[in-house]
C-alpha cells in the first residue's frame, strides 16, 4: 500500500493551515520572499515522476531546502509506501510558516530546520530526492553585500559563480549541490525565464558540465500553475553525477510529465552552444548562427516613457476644451487595439488616419516664455506641479530639464507590439507600418533604418514595406523562440532580443544593398 491512510486528511489541514498563513501577510510580503505555495496536484505529478527516477525499492532520503509548509513532503506520503521513506528534511526560513509546519507533522518522521538554506552546512549521506520549489525572489529585492555572500557561497558549493542579476532560485540549485547523494535525483520547479536570458548562462553551464541534465519540463504558459505569481514555470531534472559522453536531454511542454504535449531529446553539445533554450521543445535545432541580425540594420528602442500618459496625451477635444496651443503637441499612436489594421495610413499634416487620433504635449519652450506666449498652457502646467503627487515631481519628469519636455522618440516606420498573448492561428507580436509623423509610447518598439538602409531607402522608399513584409513573414515559434514568456501566455520582447533575429534573408531582398554593401565593406558574405 503506498501513503499513509491519514495522508488525505493531513493534506487538507496542511491546504487550510496554507491559506491561513498566507492570509496574514500582505501579498507585497510574500513576494518580497518569493513565497508561493505549490499546488497540491502538481506537487504530486512532481513526486510521482521523482519516484520513477530512483531504483525500485531504493530507500529514499528526501529533502526540501525551502519546504513552507510541505507540500511536496505531503505529496510523497501520498505516493510512496511509508517503509520506504528512510529520512526526511527541509529547511524554512520564515518561522511564521515553518513553526506551523512543524506541528502540523510532528507525528512524522519530518525534520523541519527553521533556519536560512543558503548558510546552511550539508552533512549526513545526502538526500538521493531532492525536490524543490525554491523562493522566488528577485535579485532587486538583494542587496550588494548579500548578493556577493551568495555567489561566493555557491561558487564554492557548486563551481559555478552566479550572475548577480539572478534570482535566489539560482543561488538554492547551486547551494544544494552538496546536500545530494551521489546519481541522487533533484527536481527543481522554477520560472522558465532562466532558459532565455543572459543572467541564466550561468546556472544552464552548472546544469550542462556538474550534473547530468535529465529533463527540461515547461508547462504552457496559459496554464498558470500558481495563482498568484505571474511566472511561466518548468521543472528541472537532474542527477547528481557527471554528465555522460553524447548525452541528450529531454526537453517537453504542455500537459504533464507524464503526458507531455510534446517531447524531443536535444544532445547537450547543441545546448552548450544554444542561447536560447526556450526554442524547446518546438524547435529541431539550435538556432543558426546570422551573418548579419536586425540589429545590423534597424535601430531598435523601446517607445517613449511620458511619466504621465493621462497629463501629457489627449484627443483634439481636450485640447481645445482647455485652450491649449496645437503647436505645443506632436501626434501619438493610441494602444493597439484601436490600430485595426498593420499599415498606418497618414493625411497630409502627417497625422495617423485612424478614429482614435491622440496627441503627445512636447514642448521644450522655458516656463516664462511659455506663460508669455501661451498663458493657457503656463496654467495648465502650474496643475502638474501641485498636491501631494504632483506630476512634475515623479521620477521621469523630475530627471528632465524642463519637466515637461518628452524622450526624443521621432516618428519610426516600423512599430511593433512587444508584448502580447499568443492565440491559435495569431501572432503575438504585431509589425506596422507607420506612413504617419506620430511617435509611439512604450507598449510599441521603435524600429529605426540604420545609415546603411536609411540610405537605400531614401532612394527607394518602399524598401521599408519590404523590411515590414519581412518582419511579418517570421515564423511565430521562431519570434517567441527569441523573446520570454509570462504565466497566462503573456509573451514579451525586448529590443535586444528583437536585434539579435537573423536578418541574412532579409539582406537577400534587398538587392539596393549590395552596392552599398561594397562601397562600406559590410556585409561581404551575406550578399556574396
Amino acid at each position: 500500500m503506498t501513503g499513509s491512510p491519514d495522508i488525505d486528511l493531513l493534506e487538507a489541514q496542511r491546504l487550510d493551515l496554507q491559506a491561513q498563513l498566507d492570509g496574514d501577510k500582505t501579498s507585497e510580503d510574500r513576494n518580497r520572499m518569493g513565497q508561493f505555495a505549490t499546488p497540491t496536484a502538481l506537487a504530486r505529478e512532481i513526486l510521482s515522476h521523482g519516484l520513477r527516477l530512483l531504483p525500485e525499492g531504493q530507500k529514499i532520503r528526501f529533502l526540501d531546502p525551502g519546504i513552507g509548509t510541505g507540500s511536496f513532503y505531503s505529496a510523497l506520503r501520498a505516493i510512496a509506501p511509508e517503509e520506504r521513506i528512510e529520512t526526511a528534511e527541509g529547511f524554512e526560513i520564515d518561522a511564521h510558516y515553518g513553526e506551523p509546519a512543524r506541528a502540523l507533522w510532528q507525528e512524522t518522521p519530518l525534520d523541519i530546520r527553521l533556519e536560512d538554506f543558503t548558510r546552511a552546512k550539508a552533512a549526513g549521506q545526502g538526500a538521493n530526492l531532492l525536490i524543490c520549489n525554491p523562493p522566488y525572489v528577485r535579485h532587486h529585492h538583494l542587496d550588494g553585500p548579500e548578493k556577493a555572500e551568495l555567489q561566493h557561497r555557491t561558487e564554492d558549493a557548486c563551481g559555478v559563480k552566479i550572475n548577480g542579476l539572478s534570482g535566489l532560485y539560482c543561488y538554492f540549485m547551486g547551494l544544494s549541490h552538496p546536500f545530494m547523494a551521489e546519481d541522487g535525483i533533484a527536481a527543481w520547479l522554477i520560472p522558465s525565464e532562466f532558459m532565455g536570458v543572459n543572467y541564466g548562462r550561468m546556472l544552464k553551464r552548472y546544469l550542462l558540465e556538474k550534473v547530468t541534465l535529465l529533463q527540461i519540463h515547461r508547462y504552457d504558459p496559459a496554464d498558470v500553475q500558481f495563482d498568484d505569481a505571474l511566472v511561466s514555470s518548468a521543472v528541472v531534472w537532474i542527477k547528481n553525477t557527471p554528465p555522460p559522453h553524447e548525452h541528450s536531454v529531454t526537453f517537453s511542454y504542455g500537459g504533464t510529465l507524464a503526458k507531455p504535449a510534446i517531447s524531443r531529446e536535444v544532445p547537450a553539445a547543441e545546448l552548450a552552444n544554444e542561447s536560447k533554450w526556450t526554442r524547446y521543445p518546438q524547435a529541431e535545432k539550435a538556432a543558426q548562427k546570422a551573418d548579419i541580425t536586425l540589429g545590423d540594420l534597424l535601430d531598435i528602442k523601446r517607445g517613449l516613457a511620458t511619466g504621465d500618459n493621462s497629463f501629457f496625451i489627449m484627443d483634439r477635444d481636450q485640447i481645445e476644451e482647455r485652450g491649449l496651443p496645437m503647436e505645443c503637441f506632436r501626434p501619438v499612436l493610441p494602444g493597439s487595439r484601436y490600430l485595426p489594421e498593420d499599415e498606418i495610413r497618414s493625411d497630409a499634416n502627417g497625422w495617423p488616419l485612424i478614429d482614435k487620433q491622440l496627441f503627445l504635449l512636447d514642448t521644450r519652450l522655458p516656463e516664462d516664455e511659455i506663460a508669455r506666449i501661451y498663458p493657457a498652457l503656463a496654467a495648465y502646467l502650474a496643475t502638474g506641479t501641485k498636491g501631494e503627487k504632483a506630476v512634475s515631481g515623479r521620477y521621469l519628469c523630475r530627471t528632465r530639464k524642463p519637466w515637461y519636455a518628452q524622450e526624443n522618440r521621432p516618428a519610426a516606420p516600423i512599430i511593433c507590439t512587444y508584448m502580447g498573448r499568443s492565440r491559435a492561428g495569431g501572432k503575438p507580436f504585431r509589425f506596422m507600418l507607420n506612413h504617419s509623423q506620430a511617435t509611439a509610447c512604450n507598449t510599441y518598439l521603435l524600429l529605426y533604418p540604420k545609415p546603411l538602409l536609411a540610405q537605400a531607402a531614401k532612394k527607394n522608399p518602399e524598401i521599408m514595406r519590404t523590411v515590414w513584409e519581412f518582419l511579418n513573414e517570421i515564423d511565430s515559434d521562431e519570434l517567441l523562440g527569441h523573446g520570454r514568456v509570462y504565466g497566462g501566455g503573456l509573451h514579451k520582447l525586448e529590443p535586444k532580443e528583437l536585434r539579435g533575429f537573423p536578418a541574412d534573408g532579409l539582406i537577400a531582398r534587398l538587392p539596393e544593398i549590395k552596392p552599398l554593401n561594397q562601397q562600406l565593406g559590410l556585409f561581404e558574405k551575406a550578399v556574396a
